[in-house]
């Protein structure tokens, strides 16, 4: 079972910690069958290759970043992966050109101008689109838990939201976001999309944005509900879970074993109890519908899912990065701390070098710049192998 990753970035101006329209240049720079845009000229985003193995996703994914860096360095820019960036101003005003963008501007107004976030998307091979359906129900009551690894984002318009994944918030406005109900086939499921299409709710399948969901154009299922992750490391302890929850669903799923009760209406308060809290605080334990401790929910699912990973030779690895993640905190919190040292341009630092791969960001900017990033703050609060595609 192969996985390949989308990742998203935020383009930013290096001296303010501002989120600047660039995305255009960036990519003139880049492969296009890599590298490509979003809604919004601060965003780009990768496509990687496709893997069999969690070592290649992740060389291809340092590598990818990698270059994504040097080609922004080079006209005096920054990249950060994270769900947003601690000064992203309330909106940006350049959304990319194209019809399909411009209509979600004029139609969504400012759900679309504040879409300023980026996320992190996982595809896992899948036999067919009824097994993927299938198991999209399966996994769906663990998916929060994977939210609460990759919670990124505590910050917007320079203030601190409360939340470990204020994108998720943001997120959940569009009309499709969030959990998914349960389908009895594709079908059904193809069913449901193509009436959301017909009622102009939507303008086409790409704009299901369930937390989950069968590939519109590949034959994966695609995780969707994730921060983008300032680590490589996260994103590859996450395609590692989601990877194994999707085996464990078509094994039962094989043997006649149900897979689901089909009751998902306790999700999104699960999903709003891990973008509040990420690692931090307490998540709802899909095995009781309890608060329990992050850290016995996370390592909960670790050991649920021990003969999944070992059928990939993945236990080793993921083990690790699960107890590394526990320790070291959500990306949130290390923003958090460092916000709490310094200020938001010392914890953009932070962001800018953990999505390099490095793990100690550069010694404070001198005093100038520091008056720069406050005066930012203020007006911020106010033919290839084979690639995914979007």
């Amino acid at each position: 079972m192969r996985i390949g990753v989308e990742e998203e970035f935020h383009i930013l101006q290096v001296e303010s910690g501002l989120l600047v329209p660039r995305a255009d240049a960036v990519l003139r720079r880049l492969r296009r069958h890599t590298f490509t845009t979003e809604l919004h000229q601060s965003t780009v985003e990768s496509n990687s290759r496709v893997h069999a193995t969690l070592a290649g996703l992740y060389a291809d994914l340092a590598r990818t970043r990698r270059r994504l860096d040097a080609v922004a360095s080079s006209l005096g820019l920054a990249v950060v992966a994270a769900g947003t960036a601690p000064l992203a101003p309330a909106a940006s005003g350049h959304p990319t050109a194209g019809a399909r963008y411009r209509h979600m501007v004029e139609e969504y107004r400012q759900v679309a101008d504040e879409q300023l976030i980026c996320g992190a998307q996982i595809h896992v091979d899948i036999p067919d689109r009824d097994t993927a359906v299938g198991v999209m129900c399966a996994v769906s009551p663990w998916l929060p838990v994977l939210l609460a690894l990759s919670a990124s984002s505590p910050f917007w318009q320079g203030a601190d939201t409360g939340y470990a994944s204020w994108r998720t918030l943001l997120w959940q406005r569009w009309p499709t976001a969030g959990p998914v109900g349960c389908f009895p086939s594709a079908a059904d499921y193809d069913a449901v999309v193509s009436d959301l299409v017909r009622t102009g709710v939507i303008s086409d399948p790409g704009m299901i944005y369930y937390d989950v969901r069968p590939s519109a154009h590949l034959r994966t299922l695609e995780l969707r509900i994730c921060d983008a992750c300032p680590r490589a490391e996260t994103v590859v302890l996450v395609a590692g879970l989601f990877r194994a929850l999707v085996t464990e669903a078509i094994e039962l799923r094989a043997s006649g074993a149900a897979v689901c009760d089909g009751r998902h209406e306790w999700l999104r308060g699960a999903s709003w109890r891990a973008a509040r809290s990420g690692l931090e605080g307490a998540l709802v334990d899909p095995r009781t519908h309890r608060e329990a401790p992050a850290a016995d929910v996370v390592r909960g699912l670790l050991a649920r899912l021990r003969p999944a990973l070992e059928d990939h030779g993945d236990w080793q690895t993921v083990g690790d990065l699960t107890e590394a993640a526990l320790a070291d905190g959500s990306a949130a919190e290390r923003m958090r701390r460092k916000a709490r040292e310094e200020d938001l341009l010392a914890c953009t630092d932070l962001l800018i070098a953990e999505t390099r791969g490095e793990r100690r960001h550069r010694r404070s900017a001198p005093v100038t710049r520091r008056k720069v990033a406050r005066s930012a703050a203020g007006a911020a609060g106010s033919g290839a192998p084979e690639v995914l595609g979007t």
